[in-house]
């Protein structure tokens, strides 16, 4: 109990952070520290749906990712997620032996598929950004395990 205490005296909590409690007619909202609004009922007094929130996350990720610095930080993550993925691939088919060639013949339909899609659409967005980072980072990785496999 003296433990507790002492993380009570050092003002440390572990609820959600939550900036202004506001009513508007009649109903409580919650505003978090990025802005999302929660509503118990809808404006016409009918209950919110699921699905009513559900169409709202494109625009909430969009709104996210207007950010260069987050664009960047995401975009080195798929990099790096490749990386491991291929890293991954190499080093289990590689250590059983078998189903070398059918592992290396998805790996180059993978690569040769996400770059047909990749050049073949009108305007990049985000997400096909993404994947051509991820299929970048996949492709480096089989080329490190190939130099670390010739020498």
């Amino acid at each position: 109990m003296a433990h507790s205490s002492s993380l009570v005296a050092m003002g440390l909590s572990f609820g959600p952070i939550l900036k202004t409690k506001v009513s508007v007619s009649g109903s409580l909202v919650r505003r978090s520290s990025v802005g999302l609004r929660i509503r118990a009922v809808q404006e016409n007094g009918g209950p919110r749906r699921l699905v009513d929130i559900i169409r709202r996350v494109p625009e909430f990720s969009r709104n996210y990712f207007r950010s260069p610095s987050r664009r960047a930080l995401f975009g080195g993550i798929s990099l790096l997620g490749g990386f491991y993925v291929a890293q991954t691939i190499s080093l289990s088919f590689g250590a059983l032996g078998v189903n070398d060639v059918i592992a290396a013949v998805l790996c180059v339909l993978l690569t040769e598929y996400v770059t047909k899609f990749y050049y073949s659409r009108p305007k990049v967005t985000f997400p096909v950004a993404l994947l051509n980072n991820f299929k970048m980072g996949f492709t480096y990785g089989l080329f490190i395990d190939a130099f670390k496999l010739a020498s």
